[in-house]
């Protein structure tokens, strides 16, 4: 009989705030993280804001040695998994060593130092490269440095799945336990890709906003949206299976009911513009579950003018009528586009959405879209009895991935 999966603890760094708490309230006020681009100098560039985590300290979670030979995406990796495991006292010795696994993605990978190298590499010659560059930029290093923080010794693995990435790291790591396989994993994604090379690479794909005030170019949903804020920051969860959570008495936050993961087969960058396949996605998320149970969605809400009428007409297919009657938002509208970390932070999201009965707004919804016409909460957070919850998730490459949560009974 397949296992039950159930969550016992979260933890992140975000544009919000340095644990899921900060980020919970600040989410929850309708603040915006976003601000002029500190990390680097933006002069040449036409966009020049961003989601920036600020004021993290590395070694305030690992030891000086560690977080010098780390890029930034796996100390934000490494922040968040000690506090997911401090939230769901788990403790890792030789009687669960091999019981417990790691599952931390992230879309880019570590992109501030090969920026850095390439620019020793241009400028003093290959020998001057450092010999850590290979290992703190390859998108492996986030699971691989936890596991070594933490002894985990159970499956280690680093999954990419672009803007998907978090949500299908949960949702892997979900049907690991369920199958089986494995009864603990920290699951989740990371990303810090707010450089000079990430930026205008988006730039220049036509994917960033090009409004140059912080606090409303982030605007899903809103007719008058012209594309995503690049954010940064990590989200990651303990995952038990009910038995062994039960075992140790641990506190359980919620359950995990279902995952969907389909591809559009389409395009590289832009989604299945009738949202077909995200639809499916949906549905898988939710077999064998009454779609009217659905009390909530954390959407994918990136504020681009494809992503949100396509998302917008995938929920309008998988609920009918009632799409009408769902609450949705996007707290991208408030911490921007995390990348890798976007989907495991939304799933969190659903968590305290659960847990407090509390919705998140979509902040900065002021000129309604003719066919973007839900109710995306706008500006103001609401109240409600949430029992079920599904997170969106999409991704360049047509990746569509859909979490289904629950209260857990």
């Amino acid at each position: 009989m397949p296992e039950r999966v159930v969550i016992t603890g979260y933890g992140a760094v975000s544009p919000l705030g340095l644990t899921m708490e900060e980020t919970w309230q600040g989410l929850i006020s309708g603040r915006s993280g976003i601000s002029q681009i500190s990390l680097f100098d933006t002069a040449d560039f036409m966009v020049k804001i961003a989601a920036e985590v600020k004021g993290f300290n590395p070694v305030a979670c690992m030891d000086p040695t560690t977080a010098r030979y780390t890029d930034r995406f796996t100390q934000f990796a490494i922040a968040a998994s000690l506090q997911a495991m401090a939230k769901a006292r788990l403790k890792i010795d030789d009687s669960n060593r091999y019981d417990a696994g790691v599952l931390i993605g992230s879309g880019i990978g570590g992109v501030h130092t090969l920026t850095q190298q390439f620019t020793v590499l241009v400028t003093r010659g290959p020998a001057r490269v450092s010999p850590y560059t290979v290992p703190m930029m390859i998108a492996d290093n986030a699971a691989s440095r936890v596991s070594i923080i933490t002894k985990i010794m159970g499956p280690n693995l680093c999954l990419v799945t672009a803007c998907s990435t978090g949500a299908d790291a949960i949702g892997i790591a979900y049907q690991m336990i369920k199958h089986g396989e494995i009864k603990v994993m920290l699951a989740g994604g990371t990303d810090a890709a707010i450089t000079s090379i990430g930026v205008a690479g988006f730039q220049q794909a036509g994917a960033l906003s090009r409004n140059p005030d912080p606090q409303k170019a982030s605007r899903p949903f809103d007719a008058r949206r012209d594309g995503f804020i690049m954010g940064e920051g990590a989200a990651v969860m303990v995952l038990e299976s009910l038995d062994y959570a039960s075992q140790r008495g641990a506190n359980i936050l919620a359950e995990i009911v279902g995952y969907g993961a389909t591809s559009d087969a389409n395009h590289i960058t832009q989604p299945a513009e009738n949202g077909e396949p995200a639809v499916k996605a949906i549905e898988l998320a939710l077999a064998g579950i009454n779609p009217d149970k659905v009390d909530y969605i954390n959407a994918h809400g990136t504020s681009t003018p494809l992503n949100d009428l396509s998302e917008t007409r995938a929920i309008k297919k998988a609920f009918g009528d009632r799409a009408h009657k769902i609450p949705i938002s996007s707290i991208k509208s408030m911490v921007g586009h995390m990348l890798g970390a976007a989907g495991a932070l939304e799933a969190a999201t659903c968590c305290k959405v659960l847990e407090t009965g509390i919705i998140p707004p979509t902040i900065n919804y002021e000129y309604p879209d003719a066919e973007c016409d839900l109710d995306y909460v706008p500006n103001q957070a609401r109240t409600g009895d949430i029992r079920l919850a599904i997170s969106n998730s999409f991704g360049f490459g047509g990746h569509n991935s859909v979490l289904a949560i629950s209260k857990y009974s």
